[in-house]
């Protein structure tokens, strides 16, 4: 079981959540692809909407794959994303600075920002529970 860390809008978390999925990168495949059933996702939200959105800087969503592979949806002609299938756990959004001093991940404190840029990245098990544990509302690692 793997930990990773997938960065996207609080807006565009919701409806994901809402719907069970989870997309990165703006649709594209490659990370999907190295996610696996039973490995843990965490959503990072830095602003509150994809357009014109304010600072946010939280940790958003938890959950778990429960597919084995990428599948791809039409939203449109022009977009056409891939996704996983999620269950996600009921949370209490988590802001990230109160935690900034204990996550490994994040090499440089001063500019934590940078670390997140990549907008998908794996984290080791420590890490993660530093994070979801005080995010789960009723499941625990």
């Amino acid at each position: 079981m793997k930990f990773y860390i997938i960065v996207a809008s609080q807006d565009h978390v919701e409806a994901g959540v809402e719907k069970g999925f989870a997309q990165a990168g703006h649709g594209k495949k490659t990370n999907l692809d190295k996610l696996k059933k039973d490995d843990w996702i965490i959503y990072y939200s830095s602003k509150d909407k994809y357009e014109n959105g304010k600072a946010y800087q939280k940790f958003t969503a938890a959950g778990q794959v429960t597919d084995d592979e990428p599948y791809q949806v039409k939203v449109n002609e022009d977009f056409q994303p891939w996704r996983r299938n999620i269950r996600f756990y009921e949370v209490n959004a988590l802001e990230i600075r109160p935690l900034l001093d204990n996550l490994h991940f994040i090499k440089n404190k001063d500019k934590w920002g940078m670390y997140l840029m990549s907008g998908f990245f794996e984290i080791n098990e420590a890490d993660f529970k530093r994070i979801s544990e005080p995010m789960l509302i009723h499941k625990k690692v």
